[in-house]
């Protein structure tokens, strides 16, 4: 039994020490609206905005997982209204990866984003959204075996965005929703 345990151990060794990490910058666009909620006669449209950072890709075969540390825009755009509510965090994703030979993919994951600004029209606001967003996500994309890609990934926002009372026009019980497509290069390798 022992014999087998050992054996097991260098395997996985053996195995995690074969996994090439590599690393790299990406950077695109995010179209963003809020979900759920109450927006009582206001139209919501989405709002365009960025996301840039970078990443660790530790890959074993077709299967990897990538951590990334991005700085990303969320909110909408109140069309009645004529107002955006621009929202910034520093999100931390943790995707993986499944990749084809061809270099296809598609990816899942978490992500925890951590405010860092609100840009918001009305005042009367001590804090319009929480500190704290939760999200899921899932994408596909490209990436040539010199390392640069592209890709598109859409974010469900899992918490409540607004960090308020309910009132007669809003209900703070909303959600981000974010589309990002994006470019990335992966220092080091594929």
């Amino acid at each position: 039994m022992k014999k087998t345990l050992f054996v097991a151990l260098i395997v996985a060794l053996s195995q995690a020490a074969s996994a090439q990490i590599t690393g790299g910058l990406k950077a695109g666009l995010n179209i963003t609206n809020f979900s759920g909620g109450r927006f009582d006669n206001l139209d919501k449209q989405a709002l365009v905005g960025f996301h840039a950072g970078g990443f660790m890709n530790f890959r074993l075969g077709a299967i990897s997982l990538q951590p990334e540390a991005l700085v990303s825009t969320a909110g909408a755009k109140l069309k009645d209204a004529d107002t955006s509510f621009r929202l910034t965090y520093v999100t931390v994703p943790v995707m993986v990866k499944f990749r084809s030979p061809g270099g296809f993919y598609v990816e899942a994951g978490p992500q925890v984003g951590f405010k860092i600004s609100e840009d918001i029209p009305d005042q009367t606001f001590r804090s319009f959204a929480k500190n704290l967003d939760l999200s899921v996500g899932a994408g596909l994309g490209f990436q040539s075996a010199g390392g640069f890609g592209i890709g598109a990934r859409y974010m469900a926002g899992l918490s409540k965005v607004g960090d308020f009372d309910s009132n007669a026009d809003f209900d703070p019980d909303f959600k981000n929703s974010v589309i990002q497509v994006g470019i990335f290069f992966a220092l080091g390798g594929k």
